[in-house]
């Protein structure tokens, strides 16, 4: 019990760091393209990585870790950045809250394919309803939409769930940090090469909200939140843990009242209040 206990905590921590990475990426495509952002939020990543495992020591992946590895690299270090990139041009932060509403699902279908999980039933109707609470708050306050971006945001949204699942079945032998870390070594020559294929034509006129965009995503949202979600799944389960990315957009939504003192509106809470009953459901059930 203890064990599932720290796993949610760490979970939670996790999810409180990721909850400002849409709305930065979206701030820092205003001053850099979506490719070199990716790239460059990876290699800042890959070499804090590099210096931790060089640092703290680590446990080397053996030969059947590298395909799961990739696996990682590909769902979380490129596809989820580079994609979600991608369709914040085509539409609004806020809209694609409704796809980060479908990741607690993605993340437990993949948990069950990767991780051999069974959730009971009950935990089922708990996620669905949950999303569904997500999305649906997420249509009602508007933005816009169009299909590129969505399909956009549907394709990361996958990916980022196989990549979840994946890296959480790893951390039970490598550890959190392990494993985000070397999936990042692991991408590094190829992220390098697209860094520098991307490199912006003129530094003028970036300014420093760009700046400050791409910093948070590399240190936060691509390896410190990592390191607390991974073991958060690996502790407390991939399906169960991975509910708590329903309150995501509503911690996104709290930092934006308390820091840029935006209204936060009823809606707001009673939709908060509904999703914490339906992870609460889903944790008694996972």
């Amino acid at each position: 019990m203890r064990r599932t206990t720290r796993g949610w905590g760490s979970g939670l921590l996790g999810i409180l760091i990721f909850s400002a990475s849409l709305p930065a990426t979206r701030v820092a495509v205003g001053g850099f393209s979506p490719l070199f952002l990716t790239a460059a939020r990876a290699v800042i990543a890959a070499l804090l990585g590099a210096g931790l495992l060089l640092a703290l020591g680590h446990t080397r992946p053996a030969r059947r870790d590298l395909g799961s590895l990739a696996l990682v690299a590909v769902g979380v270090v490129a596809g989820f950045p580079l994609l979600t990139a991608l369709a914040l041009q085509h539409v609004t932060s806020a809209h694609s809250v409704v796809f980060v509403g479908l990741l607690p699902l993605a993340t437990a279908g993949f948990g069950i394919l990767r991780g051999g999980e069974r959730p009971r039933p009950a935990f089922w109707a708990f996620s669905v309803t949950g999303a569904a609470v997500v999305a649906g708050f997420a249509l009602a306050q508007g933005g816009g939409g169009s299909s590129v971006g969505d399909l956009l945001m549907l394709a990361a949204i996958l990916l980022c769930g196989l990549g979840y699942a994946e890296g959480a079945v790893l951390s039970r032998r490598l550890g959190g940090w392990q494993v985000i870390s070397w999936a990042l070594v692991l991408s590094l020559p190829a992220m390098a090469a697209l860094a520098l294929a991307t490199l912006p034509a003129t530094w003028r006129g970036i300014g420093w909200p760009a700046w400050a965009g791409l910093a948070y995503v590399s240190v936060f949202s691509m390896l410190v939140g990592f390191v607390f979600w991974y073991r958060g799944l690996a502790l407390g389960g991939i399906a169960g843990v991975g509910q708590l990315q329903l309150l995501q957009p509503f911690f996104g939504l709290a930092l934006a009242g308390l820091l840029l003192h935006e209204p936060v509106a009823w809606s707001m809470l009673a939709a908060a209040g509904l999703v914490v009953l339906c992870v609460a459901g889903a944790k008694r059930f996972a």
